[in-house]
């Protein structure tokens, strides 16, 4: 019997998935369906695998959902799960399939470490602010002097994949990369000591209960170093409050993020957006680090091959 696949995330836009998805069952497109949408198409079509992404979703896959469905497989492309009630999976016998463990495909997917290289040059590079410049006529350079990569010192916080990505973008425009992660076995940097020593930090765990705050004012109330932090882990991983404080205060040079901590909710209590408009050196991305096309077309395919 064929498969009834829900795709509640974009594919069209990439070369071949969708003719992928078809040779795996009878597909049903929902792009841009919200959760009242998709719970209707589980529920009419008899639904019993979900295809997923957590970039475009705005809820999460939970038992609001999924009870009193079909649903047997939620496969996500992604190695995060935090848009997946994986508890509620889990005691339903419902499989979840990710990219988590996925080495031999996700070691070859840089795009979301070339991201964070490219937040750091533009908060380094005052890139945002010169184009808004720009787009007004003016012309004067003096309001926007950067700081240069090389010989800069750089916090990896995190040194799995993209962390060691990360390390080699850095080294390659000759700047020094410190690095702190407990679980693997390279020459450690405290995050406290990050913070005196270091011009930028950058972000690259996962959310754990040993992660989640784990950069907050306690780190730089007292610090007069005054380091960019750049963020293309989770929302969570922050203290947003603390972020916007260290700001306002100048305890913090810039924040680039491409993730906030509550992506499902509303947008408007967001605090890092909040204050990035109200004139804080903050530039956000919505969440696009995996999103290039060649990243993409090959995730997807792994993952779909897994049904």
């Amino acid at each position: 019997m064929r498969k009834k696949i829900a795709v509640i995330t974009p594919v069209s836009h990439l070369p071949g998935i969708v003719d992928l998805l078809n040779s795996k069952g009878d597909i049903h497109l929902l792009e841009e369906g919200d959760k009242n949408q998709v719970r209707r198409l589980l529920v009419e079509k008899d639904i019993d695998t979900i295809v997923c992404n957590p970039n475009q979703q705005t809820f999460i896959i939970d038992k609001e959902l999924l009870v009193d469905t079909k649903v047997s497989t939620v496969n996500s492309c992604s190695t995060g799960l935090n848009h997946i009630d994986i508890k509620y999976c889990e005691d339903n016998n419902i499989k979840i399939q990710c990219h988590k463990n996925d080495y031999e495909l996700i070691n070859h997917l840089p795009s979301t470490s070339e991201l964070a290289f490219g937040l750091m040059l533009s908060l380094l590079r005052n890139i945002q602010k010169s184009l808004t410049h720009v787009e007004k006529y003016m012309w004067d350079y003096t309001q926007f002097m950067g700081r240069q990569v090389k010989d800069l010192n750089i916090g990896i916080v995190g040194y799995g994949r993209l962390g060691k990505i990360m390390d080699k973008f850095c080294k390659a425009f000759d700047a020094n990369t410190f690095i702190y992660d407990p679980y693997v076995e390279v020459p450690q940097t405290s995050l406290e000591d990050m913070f005196k020593i270091c011009d930028v930090i950058s972000l690259h765990v996962h959310v754990t209960p040993e992660t989640i705050g784990i950069i907050n004012k306690d780190l730089f109330v007292n610090n007069n170093n005054n380091p960019y932090i750049i963020n293309t882990s989770r929302g969570e991983i922050v203290n947003e409050d603390d972020i916007v404080e260290g700001l306002r205060e100048g305890m913090l040079a810039g924040y680039g993020t491409d993730v906030i901590k509550d992506e499902f909710g509303d947008l408007n209590n967001s605090p890092i957006i909040r204050a990035m408009n109200e004139g804080e050196n903050i530039i956000i991305t919505p969440h696009t680090g995996g999103m290039t096309v060649e990243g993409q077309t090959k995730a997807y395919k792994w993952s779909i091959n897994k049904l």
